[in-house]
Order: structure tokens, then C-alpha cells, then sequence
């Protein structure tokens, strides 16, 4: 039997070296003197779009760019990466973010600047429609990966995840007794802005 996969849903991962602390100094202190803006955050602050502006988080920004231009390579893409947006999410104990995509944008991705045991992994679905009309029954056991329906992935500090933009994520409650600390952000390629 010939068995080949075709039309993969790559999610990339890497982690840098960062001063965390710091960054999560400046967060916590850009929270306390800006309301922030309410999106698919629940019970957590989320800031407005523009820190990639700011110099404090100039070193996060560079090493955004160094991994989309690997991925731009990995995925044969033209031009260069331009990042869009990017702001900061604190999520307070219980605080979540309901589940969502991000239009206008070829990558998205997360980086996690401060976690505990149980602050919430982030959860993909699976993007191929129609895929839920179908629930056969399983053998016991874990399944290959090429059959989860979802992904969990645990926040872990001083980690980058990117992910198609299109690809519908959430992210669990916060169940610590801690904030946990998180930047996203959007990448285009150069010229579609």
C-alpha cells in the first residue's frame, strides 16, 4: 500500500533567549496605566496592537523576524515578512481566550513571556471542513498524530509558536494561582499592507 500525506498543517516552534523578567516588568506596568482593548480575551488584559513600535520589546521583534524568515523559506515564499501587529496578553487566574482566527494576515504566533504548571495550553482544531461530520470509533489507546481532531500545546516561557493565520486556536483557562504572560502578533509578506 502506498500511503503519502498531502496538505499539512505545519505549526512551528522554537525557543529563544530572552529577558523575561524584564518584559514581564514592562507588561504588567503598560497594564497598569492602559485599559487595553477586549477581544477574545476573558477575564485577562489585551493591549493595544502597536508594542512592536515600542523599544522595550525591540530584541522580541528581532527574534520574530529571524523565525518567520525561516519559515518563509520552509514554505517557498516570496517577498519579505512584515509584521503588522503585535500586543501583549496577561491572563489572571481563570482568564482565557475564546476561540478565533486572524484575518488579514499570513502567520500569527504567540511567545510566552511568563508561565506557571496549569496557565492554559493553547488548543488548534482541525482545519479541514467537514472533518467533525465523521466521529468513527477508535481502537484504545493514543492515535497517530495524523488523526487528532485537536492539539494541545503546553505554554512554555521563553518559547515562539507560529501558525497559519487561518488556523481556528483557543487558549484554556488559567487554572494556577498566577498571571500568565503572553505577546501575539500578525506577519503579512511585504507589500500586501
Amino acid at each position: 500500500m502506498i500511503a503519502e500525506g498531502f496538505f499539512p498543517t505545519l505549526i512551528f516552534a522554537e525557543d529563544v533567549q530572552l529577558d523575561n523578567q524584564q518584559l514581564a516588568n514592562d507588561i504588567v506596568a503598560w497594564s497598569k496605566q492602559d485599559k487595553g482593548v477586549q477581544k477574545t480575551n476573558v477575564n485577562g488584559w489585551h493591549s493595544e496592537t502597536n508594542m512592536h513600535t515600542m523599544e522595550p520589546f525591540k530584541n522580541l521583534v528581532d527574534e520574530l523576524y529571524k523565525m518567520q524568515h525561516k519559515i518563509f523559506k520552509e514554505e517557498w515564499l516570496d517577498k519579505e515578512p512584515k509584521l503588522g501587529n503585535m500586543w501583549a496578553n496577561i491572563n489572571y487566574p481563570g482568564g482565557y481566550n475564546r476561540p478565533h482566527i486572524h484575518p488579514n494576515s499570513l502567520y500569527s504566533g504567540v511567545y510566552y513571556v511568563k508561565t506557571n504548571p496549569n496557565c492554559g495550553k493553547i488548543v488548534f482544531n482541525d482545519p479541514r471542513p467537514g472533518i467533525q461530520t465523521t466521529m468513527p470509533l477508535r481502537k484504545k489507546g493514543q492515535p497517530p498524530r495524523h488523526l487528532w481532531r485537536e492539539v494541545h500545546l503546553d505554554a512554555k516561557q521563553g518559547r515562539i509558536i507560529m501558525f497559519p493565520s487561518w488556523l481556528w486556536h483557543c487558549v484554556e483557562p488559567n487554572k494556577s494561582n498566577d498571571i500568565r504572560i503572553s505577546v501575539s502578533f500578525n506577519f503579512i509578506q511585504d507589500g500586501f499592507q
